[in-house]
């Protein structure tokens, strides 16, 4: 089983950028979203995929991902969407041995800028860095398919 152990931050100074590793536009759409399981849909550069995740458990859930034709996954997204995509672009930042996944968010997000960190195991151990503010990976209203339906800059 494909699982995802992550935890989730805000981002509290622009001091990353010198850390970046890449940079990809992103955008997502939610196809279904209910107790057990959220699907999406994300063009992430020229690349698409169609994913599946589980409901949070602590900070693991299961997530099965699976590469589809960019032309699909834009058709999806017009078609299918439940809510208004997540637009965002996305940096992978290091720090210590970890690849930090750090989003800055646009459109009805913008002024949202997140970083979150895959592990191996839920008490694997990492390092904190000096841009990560407080922790949100509990607060439900950060999920991004809760972003597609409450967008931060309505908060």
């Amino acid at each position: 089983m494909a699982t995802e152990i992550e935890r989730k931050f805000l981002v509290t100074t622009d001091t990353w950028r010198d850390a970046v590793v890449s940079e990809t536009r992103m955008i997502q759409g939610y196809l279904a979203d209910n107790p057990n399981a959220t699907v999406r849909v994300r063009v992430a550069g020229e690349q698409a995929f169609l994913t599946v995740k589980g409901r949070m458990r602590g900070v693991t859930r299961s997530e099965y991902e699976y590469p589809i034709p960019p032309a699909d996954a834009e058709a999806m997204l017009e078609e299918l969407a439940i809510s208004a995509p997540v637009e965002k672009l996305r940096y992978k930042v290091r720090c210590g041995e970890h690849l930090w996944d750090l989003d800055v968010f646009s459109g009805d997000n913008e002024g949202l800028v997140m970083a979150e960190v895959e592990l191996a195991s839920e008490d694997d151990a990492f390092q904190m860095p000096e841009w990560a503010g407080s922790e949100v990976t509990a607060d439900k209203r950060y999920y991004n398919v809760n972003l597609a339906r409450h967008p931060y800059r309505r908060w």
